[in-house]
């Protein structure tokens, strides 16, 4: 029994890693790599899960059918967004602490207006069958819920770090990340690349709230359980690193379920932020510094 305990704690904190990756990939590409602080993005998340389970409960779709367009919604919003943001901060070299107040407001903004419009209460979604279902492999449970978007950080954490090699728009993206005024000698827009970038981000923050949605039900404050873990994972694993995230969040993952298990939940969040604070004495860069 006792071994069963401690797969099965091991396997839900796979899982619940593999979510956390995929809640902090788009903070690692606008956080990491463009140097933009977007403390909305978690907002931004449970924004568009609460516009897919609006839409899928209004028209009985699948989620990630209904997620589709208000994933392709955010990244036009995202590139729009961030060409405002560069005449404003980066042409006019306004200062961080103005940058950051702006998406303290955009988060206020966001919360609210969710509140406005739909309302206080706790949204779930019923109209996709594998949201109850458990695959049982032997003693084992690996639950749909989490297994999906498990499966869906692996992806996109493999598809980004190819990206971003692989291509040319990629290893443009990790050029600008990095000087954007030297890339203009080799024939780079880094307005237009960066505002690719940014859109990209709110993009996959959109598609993580379709898999929070398919984890729990989603309130418009949804998002400040996930502010600091987001932070946290995306610091600990080395800021500009998809690897790196991607690790360090099945690290948290796990140490907060088996912390929740065996201590109590109330010490798990607590367990999690000491590594963060170990790791960054040891290794200030965090685990994979490019």
């Amino acid at each position: 029994m006792m071994i069963d305990l401690f797969v099965n704690t091991l396997i839900s904190g796979l899982l619940l890693g593999g979510f956390y990756a995929l809640a902090t990939l788009g903070l690692t590409l606008s956080f990491g790599m463009l140097d933009v602080v977007n403390i909305a993005q978690p907002a931004v998340m449970v924004c568009a899960a609460i516009l897919t389970q609006a839409a899928a409960t209004r028209f009985g779709l699948d989620p990630f059918l209904c997620g589709l367009f208000v994933l392709i919604g955010f990244f036009f919003i995202g590139k729009y967004f961030y060409r405002q943001y560069f005449k404003v901060f980066e042409v006019k070299r306004s200062g961080s602490i103005e940058a950051l107040a702006l998406f303290f407001a955009l988060l206020f903004l966001l919360e609210t207006g969710l509140a406005m419009i739909f309302g206080p209460e706790r949204r779930q979604i019923n109209t996709a069958w594998y949201v109850s279902t458990t695959l049982q492999i032997g003693r084992f449970s690996l639950p749909m819920r989490l297994l999906i978007p498990f499966v869906a950080a692996t992806i996109l954490g493999g598809g980004m770090i190819a990206f971003l090699r692989h291509t040319f728009i990629g290893r443009a993206v990790a050029a600008v990340g990095q000087d954007k005024l030297a890339v203009r000698f080799v024939g780079i827009d880094p307005l237009r690349i960066r505002s690719f970038a940014f859109g990209l981000s709110l993009a996959l923050g959109a598609f993580a709230g379709i898999c929070l949605l398919l984890i729990q039900p989603v309130d418009p404050w949804a998002g400040h359980t996930y502010l600091g873990r987001m932070f946290s994972i995306c610091i600990l694993g080395g800021l500009a690193s998809v690897r790196g995230t991607w690790v360090a969040a099945v690290v948290f993952g796990v140490l907060e379920n088996f912390t929740a298990t065996y201590v109590g939940p109330e010490w798990s969040l607590c367990v999690a932020f000491v590594l963060l604070l170990v790791t960054l004495v040891i290794r200030p860069q965090g685990l994979f510094a490019r």
